[in-house]
């Protein structure tokens, strides 16, 4: 018996590092789950604390090895030969999207809400993750990218002040470019934006490229506003007197040369007030992303507020103090609400 614990001795203070380094790697993971449960966008955090108390925790482990001075040394060097090869062999895959989310997180050039294109794919985000960001397409598809290919490509971001929308058209050299202006001007602001212009684009051989342009100030209706320009463009042509026909038509139709080839007004109720917007089903998770990122914005500038409200006057301290709260205890529900929401569709 004595010879067993003599053999076992050397090995104790080992068995108590990788016991405490499990139990801390436990705790941490039942506490931190707990805590955000309701907070599917602290993934991040999460497994980025996970990592470092996983690293931390072999590092110990090694540490308490019963071997010489020596001997441990040179695995402490090993360990950390290997993660710097790590490192440099595995930058574009593993170990390379961890460092393209800390950059990502950094910047916060893009945020769960945004609009996006990368490369050739084009929707909103949902999830930034560690590894990997998730993009909802206009199609409802759900898309996961890893961050290094989000760092590695050009990253556009609709701005939330709002985004240009533009249209072209083609039309002929008997159409007046004041009048063609008139009539695209007209279609743009028809269709809901501000601040419009026109440019001609191309003079080609047999017509004028005109492509009219506006500002759309809510960014949530980016798909609907180019469908909504283009019908707008077809509307205001078609009043003006406008033909929108290729050459090779014009040239070829046995039509009088009088008879202009324009579509009749409709006796039916307006589409727009029948049709569904396409980003109320499209960009369903990505809208609840990013309401709950504005409500979390709002109760940070509540919370900003309340640490610097100042004292003086005395006699409106108490007011503003509580207003401030109830606005608090009002964010602080609807953003339980909101993950809630975002939860149960996910």
């Amino acid at each position: 018996m004595s010879a067993f614990i003599d053999l076992a001795t050397p090995f104790l203070p080992l068995l108590a590092t990788v016991a405490i380094a499990l139990l801390i790697l436990v705790t941490v993971n039942a506490f931190l789950r707990q805590r955000w449960k309701e907070e599917p966008e602290a993934q991040f955090q999460f497994q980025l604390i996970m990592l470092g108390l996983t690293l931390a925790g072999g590092l110990a482990v090694v540490a308490a090895l019963p071997v010489g001075d020596a001997l441990r040394g040179q695995l402490l060097s090993l360990m950390g030969l290997l993660l710097s090869a790590a490192i440099a062999l595995s930058s574009t895959t593993f170990i390379g999207n961890i460092l393209a989310g800390i950059m990502l997180k950094a910047i916060r050039k893009a945020r769960p809400g945004d609009f996006i294109t990368v490369a050739d794919l084009t929707g909103r985000i949902t999830e930034m993750d560690l590894l990997h960001t998730e993009i909802q397409t206009e199609f409802r598809d759900l898309v996961t990218v890893p961050n290094i290919f989000m760092v590695t490509q050009p990253l556009k971001v609709v701005r939330a002040s709002g985004s240009i929308i533009t249209g072209e058209v083609s039309l002929g050299y008997d159409v007046s470019h004041t009048h063609a202006k008139k009539a695209l001007l007209a279609a743009a602001e028809t269709a809901g934006l501000t601040d419009c212009f026109v440019h001609v684009r191309e003079l080609g051989d047999f017509a004028v490229t005109y492509r009219v342009a506006g500002l759309l100030e809510d960014i949530r209706s980016l798909i609907s506003a180019k469908s909504s320009l283009l019908t707008a463009m077809l509307d205001a042509l078609s009043d003006e007197g406008i033909e929108i026909v290729s050459p090779n038509f014009m040239n070829t139709r046995q039509l009088s040369a009088n008879q202009k080839v324009l579509p009749t007004k409709s006796r039916h109720r307006a589409m727009s007030d029948v049709e569904t917007l396409a980003e109320d089903i499209a960009f369903d998770k990505a809208e609840d992303a990013a309401s709950v990122e504005k409500i979390r914005e709002a109760l940070q500038e509540t919370e900003d507020a309340l640490d610097n409200l100042s004292p003086d006057p005395q006699e409106d301290y108490e007011n503003r103090k509580s207003a401030l709260k109830r606005k608090q205890g009002r964010l602080e529900e609807l953003l339980k609400r909101a993950l809630a929401r975002a939860k149960s569709e996910a």
